[in-house]
């Protein structure tokens, strides 16, 4: 009894030695953030002006200065937010989210589902098993949609890096308007009964029904899941982030003052659904497409229209539109892309609008 007794102390013990050891690590090394962050800008003109040597405002100096400023930066937010987002997505499993989507209605269903879309892990390859098991459990279709559109468009990497390149304020709209998007857009595919368009063996095959049991997890579990999110997410991305910000920096260094109003600039009525229409096709990540509009609006495109690519680039993903067509039939997908486009063109003429 007493060796017991003894074993279990010692365990807790060991365990409350290894959180306190990873609290003084996870300290340590949000001070050291702070400090790079704070001081990046003076970093990066001592490493350019004394270390490199290069002289000031030339087109090469400005292209390089661009580049070493910008991508530590992005990482260093990106770091810090997807570790934080890590751990929220803890809570948010596929299970739970389906748990809370179920049964309700359609409009309060269009807003859950967008919110959660946000926070619950997604890629292009998931989007056929969340499909189905979301559809297959009485999740409404147009539900469904809504955590479709809002889980690429609206994730951590395209938060963290238009916050980090525009400010708060830019962040902060997008997400809203990507939002108002994802509601709007899977409210109108519910409102339309599409269901039809729906491969048949999708409502035929049955989804198990298995009793869903919350995991309570050790919060100390979750922060390793933080961490965990943060070595899968930044080794996938941050080779998109090296190239978009080195071609950003081209553009930044090289093309001429304006030279983009003339093509994306407010004055061209027809820039935001041109825009739309030439990102649909294309394909890239946030990473990869944020620090190009970021050089375009240096260079005299209007923020709506090049937010307006971007969204149509990010938010209808080329391969999964692809893989939607094993469950979806064309007329359904023609739709979905028709709806969620026309959103995106209301956004960018908004945006011009309001930054007129």
């Amino acid at each position: 009894m007493d060796s017991g007794k003894y074993q279990l102390n010692n365990l807790l013990f060991d365990l409350e030695y290894k959180m306190k050891n990873k609290i003084i690590i996870l300290s340590s090394f949000l001070l050291f953030w702070i400090l790079i962050y704070l001081n990046l800008n003076a970093l990066t003109d001592f490493l350019v002006y004394s270390i490199i040597g290069l002289e000031k405002d030339t087109h090469l100096t400005n292209a390089i200065w661009f580049f070493i400023y910008e991508v530590p930066k992005v990482l260093l937010l990106l770091v810090l937010v997807v570790f934080a987002v890590g751990i929220i997505r803890s809570y948010f499993s596929p299970e739970r989210t389906r748990k809370i989507l179920g049964g309700k209605s359609l409009f309060t269903g269009n807003v859950l589902a967008s919110s959660l879309g946000v926070v619950t892990p997604f890629c292009s390859c998931s989007a056929i098993p969340l499909f189905l098991g979301f559809v297959q459990s009485g999740v409404p279709l147009g539900v469904t949609f809504s955590f479709l559109i809002a889980a690429p468009m609206i994730n951590e990497v395209a938060l963290v890096m238009l916050f980090g390149l525009f400010g708060w304020q830019t962040a902060l709209l997008y997400a809203a308007t990507g939002l108002l998007i994802a509601i709007i857009a899977g409210y109108v595919i519910g409102r339309l009964n599409l269901e039809r368009f729906v491969e048949g063996w999708v409502y035929e095959t049955k989804a198990k029904q298995v009793e869903f049991i919350e995991e309570k997890i050790p919060f100390e579990e979750r922060i390793e899941l933080g961490i965990t999110a943060v070595k899968e997410i930044v080794a996938k991305v941050w080779i998109y982030i090296v190239i978009g910000i080195a071609v950003g920096a081209g553009i930044h260094g090289y093309v001429p003052e304006n030279f983009m109003a003339s093509l994306m600039g407010k004055s061209a009525w027809w820039s935001v659904p041109l825009s739309v229409l030439i990102g649909i096709p294309m394909y890239s990540n946030a990473a990869g497409i944020i620090p190009i509009v970021q050089a375009l609006l240096e260079k005299g495109a209007s923020l709506g229209t090049v937010l307006a690519f971007m969204m149509s680039v990010i938010g209808l993903s080329l391969p999964e539109t692809i893989i939607l067509k094993k469950v979806l039939k064309i007329q359904l997908i023609g739709i979905f892309i028709g709806v969620v486009g026309v959103g995106i063109i209301i956004v960018g003429y908004l945006f011009n609008f309001i930054f007129a």
